[in-house]
């Protein structure tokens, strides 16, 4: 359906088309002899015709000086013509509307100022908006100031009322009166302003091409806002900072990303408990995959869009950091470097960012004299035991149905001990993510994240990343004697016993990292004072050879070695202060606040550490959670763990 405002817009335009065609350049001693001519050359009468005055006439004194009349004159679209053009659109009355769009507007009066003189736009009305009359446009155009005004000009550009800009009359024009205009450029030059002062008597308004001159004359050349400067031209606003131009910011290109076609975190584990016996029947710690399967696939890096400031500075983006797909063992990387898949059957890993198909292993009884140390890049399960002495190192999991005793397991994945751990004073279990285990004893244990005994600890060092768990039934869930250092939390039926053994419990900060501090610190004190005593030397020295002009040959090899050592002991200081630093500043932006729960009862002997506070338990307590109150150990009511490591 076509609309009035598209109607109208298209009789516009036939409009420019035929005063193209049709037009005729006349001239006259009057307007009046002009548009005669006009008539008989286009063959219509006056009253139909429309024109442009191209060059008012002058009568001149007393003949001298005398100008003819130049105008241009071209057919007057009628209403006739509309009507015609409506009926060949085969409607059948009116024109269609659309409500939602079309809002009531009046016309509008605006007249412009320009050195060639008084120039008046009248605009349509919409909807149901006034009609500008001569009168409005008489008026605007003397509180403007012109004095020598075309009324039948006037007249004909109100009753056109079609937008278009016509010269009808003239002023005195000043052009020291012109209105001014001012720039400013802000934000680093991602924006300009402009401020426009109004015109004096006589003065010429500012028109937009005016404007672009001069802000292009003041170097902003990008990002001019011509919409805002079109309609300054026909609707100035004085005294009011204006925003005409902005910069484009430069937007930095994406990095790339890896999409892992696999569970990259492992599943939350729970832990069941049947008869008294811990169930890992349900762990689902294996991601199988079979070969040729698609592991990961690359999505690369975005190009930077650059940026410019108003002045047309470039801003150069940065593009996207590129990242590889990190390849491990048993997978195949594509010759584009965008597609990962395996190369054979098992289980999917991610270690260290990098992607491993893990095949397991396993020994379907004991590990004794028979097997052997196993030493496998994958996961291993042992259906029995594994005998003092032995060691079973994998990069996945390890587990072990049956009892491990003096012996080495290290994983990078987690470590199961159906049964229990009896280190013998020897043993040592390290894994990459937790232990689970029915007991450990007299064993020493370092983990990336938890260590889960339902039975119980004793006599043994616990290291973990974040929790030591030892919740089971009865009095097996204790933890006696041993050191036990955990990042978040240890939680127990008890700690420590009757007899009152030690049992040192650490919370509240990264265990192995504040060993590496503990590790530098010492090493720097050392290295301070052997640059302490070679700085004494290197000064005795110098003092005897200020005093004898000279030193024999072998003191003056002595004192380039100290100098020699000197430097390489302040450069090896440097480095581990800015080492020691770093661990400082990730041990101080931690976020663990620590606390050591006991679910029944806390004995005497027991020594709890929470950051750097410190209680020595001399008086039994009872379900008591102990946490850390401006530095020091508080005795609190017991908080139940956040996840359930009970029996379901």
């Amino acid at each position: 359906m076509v609309t009035l405002v598209q109607l109208r817009e298209y009789m516009r335009k036939q409009a420019e088309a035929d005063r193209a065609k049709k037009s005729v350049q006349v001239k006259g001693a009057t307007i009046d002899e002009a548009l005669a001519q006009a008539s008989i050359e286009l063959g219509l009468p006056i009253k139909k015709l429309e024109y442009e005055v191209l060059e008012n006439g002058s009568r001149g004194n007393f003949g001298i000086g005398k100008k003819d009349c130049i105008l241009i004159a071209y057919p007057l679209i009628e209403q006739e013509d509309i009507s015609s053009f409506e009926e060949s659109l085969g409607f059948d009355a009116g024109f269609e509307h659309d409500e939602d769009v079309v809002i009531d507007a009046d016309s509008e009066v605006i007249v412009r100022l320009a050195p060639e003189g008084a120039f008046l736009i009248v605009t349509p009305p919409v909807g149901k908006g006034k009609k500008a009359t001569k009168k409005m446009a008489m008026d605007e155009l003397k509180r403007r100031g012109v004095e020598r005004i075309d009324e039948l000009m006037v007249s004909n550009v109100v009753k056109q009322a079609d937008g278009e800009s016509v010269r009808v009359g003239d002023f005195d024009y000043n052009p020291v009166n012109d209105a001014i205009m001012a720039v400013e450029i802000v934000d680093f030059e991602m924006a300009a302003k402009i401020e426009i002062q109004p015109p004096g008597r006589g003065g010429a308004d500012l028109s937009f091409d005016a404007m672009i001159s001069f802000l292009k004359n003041n170097s902003v050349v990008h990002g001019i806002k011509e919409e805002i400067l079109e309609k300054l031209q026909d609707n100035p606003i004085y005294g009011e900072s204006i925003t005409v131009a902005e910069g484009t910011k430069p937007n930095n290109g994406d990095d790339a990303k890896i999409m892992y076609n696999f569970d990259t975190e492992q599943n939350k584990v729970h832990i069941k408990e049947t008869d008294g016996k811990v169930d890992f029947k349900e762990l689902n710690l294996i991601q199988n995959v079979v070969e040729g399967q698609i592991l990961a696939k690359k999505v690369p890096a975005q190009p930077g869009t650059p940026g410019r400031t108003v002045t047309g500075k470039l801003l150069p983006a940065k593009e996207g950091q590129d990242v590889e797909i990190g390849v491990g063992k048993n997978v195949k990387l594509s010759d584009d470097g965008m597609t990962l898949t395996a190369t054979c059957n098992g289980q999917v890993l991610l270690l260290n960012d990098k992607v491993n198909v893990e095949p397991l292993y396993v020994v379907e009884g004991d590990i004794n004299m028979k097997v052997g140390n196993i030493v496998h890049l994958g996961t291993v399960i042992v259906k029995g035991n594994v005998a003092d002495g032995f060691k079973v190192k994998a990069s996945g999991n390890i587990e072990i149905m049956g009892t491990v005793g003096k012996c080495v397991l290290d994983a990078e994945g987690d470590i199961i001990v159906h049964q229990g751990i009896t280190g013998k004073s020897g043993g040592q279990i390290k894994s990459g993510k937790t232990v689970w285990s029915k007991f450990i004893e007299n064993a020493i244990v370092e983990v990336g994240e938890n260590v889960v005994a339902s039975d119980g600890i004793i006599n043994s060092r616990v290291d973990a990343n974040r929790k030591i768990v030892c919740l089971g039934r009865g009095k097996r869930a204790k933890i006696v004697g041993g050191h036990l250092r955990a990042a978040e939390e240890i939680i127990a039926e008890s700690f420590g016993s009757t007899a009152g053994s030690e049992t040192i419990l650490e919370v509240g900060y990264d265990p192995k990292t504040k060993e590496r501090l503990a590790q530098l610190e010492e090493k720097q004190e050392v290295h301070t004072d052997k640059l302490e005593e070679i700085n004494l030397n290197i000064s005795t020295l110098a003092k005897l050879k200020k005093a004898k002009k000279k030193l024999p040959e072998e003191k003056e090899q002595y004192l380039r070695e100290l100098v020699g050592e000197k430097t390489e002991i302040e450069s090896e200081l440097a480095s581990l202060k800015d080492e020691i630093e770093k661990i400082q500043e990730y041990l101080a932006s931690l976020k663990y606040k620590g606390k050591i729960s006991a679910a029944k009862q806390v004995f005497p002997g027991v020594k709890i550490f929470i950051k750097d506070a410190m209680l020595e338990v001399r008086n039994e307590f009872k379900n008591v959670t102990f946490v850390n109150e401006k530095n020091v150990v508080k005795v609190t009511k017991y908080e139940q763990p956040d996840e359930d490591y009970s029996r379901k």
